[in-house]
């Protein structure tokens, strides 16, 4: 492998408490130093990042690749290339493939097609019931031995609490995370935006905080009771903030994750005839964005992901509550976690750690810092660099954005992945 000398950047590791201008040696894949000066090290290839942020690549908990099954949506190379391009080097891949990851034989094939597509980061999570129909058991165990870094049911309704505890019982035997989208199904029903004044102007059916808050709490409650590790993604109201604070305040095993978008988006935000703002969990209501961020500050919300669902043109035609819920989100997720510092919510080695060492720590990877001996996950990025979100600047295959046509603010310059320079903005077309 070649080496890499990285110099005049400013390197930010939340993990090792860095935030310094010098230098970092890249060789035979792996951090090798991080130094005010390279001395005699021979680099390959050498990066100025004068002016630039140099930090561990991002982890993302959450980026839907649509393969296999959705191929005329996106595919791993076409989404992987996009997640390079925004400096994501790790990612889970959600069971809601088509055939669903409920058995090895899926995990081998998408870890081929990783390889081919020379993004072997991707981390599949394993479906918690098989066809995630919610009613039968997977087999977790052979699903951890082919690879699964997790198990969850997405966002498919489970048959009953029973199914849950049962999981959680199984899980926890075999040291699996088990990762709850938290939606009381009788409850959100087929709505498709937040119970609220917006909704009721625009006359679309509602989902109300409680059909997440209450299925939180169920979920919280057989935690407790199984001593399972739980992870609660892409929560988006207060009361879920609320009872995740609780919970870890009186000591369960619990983190969460935010999807970037609803940390800026709310209700009042949607066009109702723009099905780019129709997502699930819906936009809500800009108390709940408040608490989220605060959330994001103290601590009780752990990470910040993408939530990346690309969707084809087809998808997202028709009336807004008949469309396809999903934002096109990877490349847009540094920009926007950079607003959120010029906001003066969170720092910036926040906003790192929430993109690298803290998803990195709930999936228990070794990824999300430079210490030196670890794999050389580096991502490079210009916090000044506007740009604008069109088909010339944009990689995955889907454009469904809320953002089109927006200048933003903050751009990866260069990532490195296991020790190879995989992205270059000016070598991008």
């Amino acid at each position: 492998m070649s080496k890499i000398l990285i110099k005049n950047g400013r390197i930010i590791d939340p993990v090792n408490q860095l935030d310094e201008i010098g230098c970092l040696l890249i060789a035979d894949g792996k951090i090798m130093a991080v130094d005010s000066q390279p001395g005699d090290f021979a680099a390959d290839t050498t990066i100025d990042a004068a002016g630039q942020i140099v930090c561990p690549g991002f982890v993302d908990l959450s980026v839907r690749l649509r393969e296999p099954g959705h191929t005329q949506k996106g595919t791993i190379l076409s989404e992987t290339r996009a997640a390079l391009s925004a400096g994501v080097t790790s990612l889970c891949l959600p069971p809601d493939t088509q055939p669903v990851i409920d058995t090895p034989t899926v995990v081998e094939f998408i870890k081929d097609r990783a390889e081919r597509a020379d993004y072997p980061q991707i981390y599949s999570i394993g479906a918690l019931t098989q066809r995630l129909a919610g009613n039968e058991l997977s087999a977790m165990f052979a699903l951890k031995q082919a690879g699964c870094i997790a198990v969850s049911n997405a966002s498919a309704p489970l048959g009953n609490l029973l199914i849950l505890r049962r999981a959680m019982e199984y899980a926890s035997s075999h040291g699996l995370l088990l990762m709850f989208r938290a939606n009381e199904a009788a409850l959100s029903g087929k709505g498709c935006a937040h119970e609220g004044a917006v909704a009721s102007r625009y006359g679309l059916p509602g989902i109300p905080e409680a059909a997440e808050s209450i299925a939180l709490a169920q979920c919280l409650e057989l935690a407790e009771l199984t001593g399972c590790r739980v992870h609660i993604s892409q929560i988006s109201c207060k009361q879920s903030v609320i009872k995740l604070q609780q919970a870890k305040k009186y000591g369960l095993n619990v983190t969460a994750d935010v999807a970037i978008h609803q940390l800026h988006l709310t209700e009042n935000d949607i066009t109702p005839f723009d099905s780019n703002y129709h997502v699930m969990p819906p936009l809500r209501s800009a108390i709940d964005r408040q608490y989220l961020r605060e959330g994001l500050c103290n601590g009780t919300i752990d990470a910040i992901c993408s939530d990346h669902q690309p969707h084809d043109l087809d998808a997202k035609l028709g009336a807004f509550p008949e469309t396809a819920p999903g934002i096109a989100s990877l490349e847009t997720l540094l920009p926007l976690c950079l607003e959120l510092t010029r906001q003066h919510r969170i720092s910036l080695s926040q906003a790192i750690a929430s993109l690298t060492s803290k998803p990195a720590q709930i999936l228990g990877l070794a990824a999300g810092s430079l210490t030196p001996g670890h794999k050389a996950d580096v991502c490079i990025f210009d916090p000044q660099a506007t740009w604008q979100v069109t088909q010339d600047s944009w990689h995955s295959s889907g454009s469904n954005t809320p953002y089109w046509q927006q200048t933003l603010t903050g751009r990866v310059t260069h990532t490195v992945q296991a020790g190879k320079l995989v992205y270059r903005l000016t070598d991008a077309s």
